[in-house]
């Protein structure tokens, strides 16, 4: 067995058994060891999608994924996904080729400092020394991604560990971590706060907003009258009728500041205190009233079910029966496209259980708040914020969720980042239906020029967020990469669009054609 077969199959018995890959010629004994039949490899056409696939799939299966990168240049490449993937604490085991240790020293064009580059996005980082010790640094790597919350764990590998004799796979490393609690104390507080009378809301993140948890925010509310919310990005979100609903603090300042303003006491569920996403010239970056409180509750790296329960014992809340989302029985909507539009299209169509991936930026902005009445249903948002990374956390959730389908609303120039996506979609046969809203702008920008006080934009700084000139051709893109693409101009259009979409396996796009 040579040390990238002991990698392989070490990182299979550690529960690791799914691979987005990228290769090149450093990794070619690596590609060979993926012949092993309990290891699903992805080929992915640019190391973004490797990155956000990988994203995507730990959002939705609870476990890491693997990357297979090649070299400095291709984990730069995949660095964007990466970044919002530990903004969302998604566990990820990055494998890194790099040139043969004695390779090293002739300054070969592709070196580079990959350790620099990788310490940017990574939680752990580890170069192999020898193929024999490999299989053990591959059990460390597993183990230090399943640290909660996930983390990005990087493992380079000089093209020499790979080829060179081992010992065999390694087994599992121990994770560790317990996951802790609350201090009672604290639990007893909040109780007291809760019970106070004062306006008080919480704000729920990470593994928080689904499952047990979400029940358990249920009963809190309906015992104390509390309010329960999000930050305006979420990792992931069980939602739709027949759940708690959970309130969305608002994206644009002003709107956010209105929405807090009347508070005394924010408790903190998994997430920080609300912040603005930028500064504004005389804008504040905390959004909660200066006389609020924030009350740090349950952490990261505490059981949030236990926090909660805790929390509801300290109440005598577990009798209570928690008010849920009822569903939206409005009819199909007609007529032109628009924000509203087109959500009550989603609300109509979406199937129960349906996996909805948002980086629709402006045009789904209103989305979240006309569906909360779909079936039901799981929302992942971008919580990095770098753009590109909708259509590849959708291709990894669906692996995750072959049973699923899923729904990724994408905006036409996020789209362009990473739209290699749609290939990899097809070739696996993954059901993903992407929509693109095709307005042939960034209209976010136009969006935040104002908002910076600048007004409509000139001619020179339109003609740097305009990418209508020329048009991108979406259904002759997806047309091209083997994904069945439609374009609809009309909200009944899109409405059926969608229905049909979930009809048939596999991959579908629909350009949603906004001006």
């Amino acid at each position: 067995m040579n040390g990238a077969e002991s990698l392989v199959t070490t990182l299979v018995d550690s529960g690791v058994d799914v691979c987005f890959a990228n290769p090149g010629t450093s990794e070619m004994h690596f590609l060979a060891a993926l012949e092993n039949p309990r290891m699903r490899s992805v080929l992915c056409l640019y190391e973004g999608v490797c990155t956000g696939a990988a994203d995507g799939y730990f959002r939705m299966a609870d476990k890491p994924a693997s990357t297979l990168l090649h070299l400095g240049p291709g984990l730069a490449n995949g660095l964007s996904n990466l970044h919002n993937a530990k903004r969302a604490r998604s566990a990820i085991v990055n494998v890194v080729g790099e040139h043969a240790l004695s390779h090293l020293k002739y300054d070969a064009p592709l070196k580079s400092d990959l350790d620099g580059i990788a310490r940017t996005q990574s939680d752990w980082l580890r170069r192999t020394d020898t193929a024999k010790s490999l299989a053990t640094d591959a059990a460390l790597c597993a183990a230090q991604a399943k640290l909660r919350p996930g983390r990005i764990a990087t493992l380079v590998l000089p093209g020499d560990t790979s080829w060179g004799e081992a010992d065999g796979p390694a087994p599992p490393a121990p994770i560790p971590y317990a996951p802790g609690a609350p201090d009672p104390l604290l639990v007893d507080h909040i109780a007291k706060i809760l019970t106070s009378g004062e306006e008080t809301l919480i704000v729920f993140g990470d593994h928080a907003m689904r499952g047990r948890c979400l029940e358990l925010a249920g009963k809190i509310k309906a015992k104390t009258g509390v309010r329960l919310a999000t930050q305006f990005f979420s990792s992931r979100i069980e939602r739709g009728a027949g759940r708690v609903p959970l309130e969305r603090i608002p994206y644009a300042v002003p709107q956010a500041l209105a929405f807090l303003k009347g508070f005394k006491h924010i408790i903190t569920v998994q997430t920080g205190e609300p912040i603005a996403f930028f500064a504004y010239p005389n804008t504040p970056s905390l959004l909660k009233s200066p006389d609020a409180t924030v009350h740090p509750f349950i952490e990261l790296d505490h059981d949030p079910v236990a926090g909660l329960e805790m929390l509801v014992d300290a109440l005598g809340a577990g009798h209570e029966t928690a008010v849920l989302q009822p569903r939206d029985e409005k009819p199909a909507p007609e007529g032109k496209l628009d924000p509203v539009s087109i959500a009550q299209a989603l609300a109509f169509a979406l199937p129960e259980n349906a996996i909805l991936v948002d980086e629709s930026l402006t045009t789904g902005r209103e989305s979240l708040g006309l569906t909360a009445g779909a079936r039901p249903h799981d929302v992942i948002q971008n919580m990095g914020g770098s753009i590109g990374y909708g259509t590849p956390v959708a291709t990894g959730a669906a692996l995750a969720c072959p049973d699923r389908r899923v729904f990724c609303m994408v905006g036409d120039g996020s789209a362009m980042y990473s739209i290699q996506s749609l290939w990899t979609q097809a070739r696996e046969g993954l059901n993903v239906t992407t929509i693109i809203f095709a307005n042939h702008s960034y209209q976010i920008l136009k969006t935040e020029f104002a908002n910076m006080g600048f007004g409509p934009p000139g001619p020179q700084a339109l003609s740097m967020i305009d990418i209508g000139n020329p048009r991108i051709d979406w259904v002759a893109m997806g047309t091209s990469m083997g994904v069945p693409s439609e374009r609809v101009t009309d909200a009944g259009a899109l409405t059926q669009a969608l229905i049909n979409s979930a009809r048939e396996p596999g991959p579908r796009l629909i350009e949603v054609l906004l001006a």
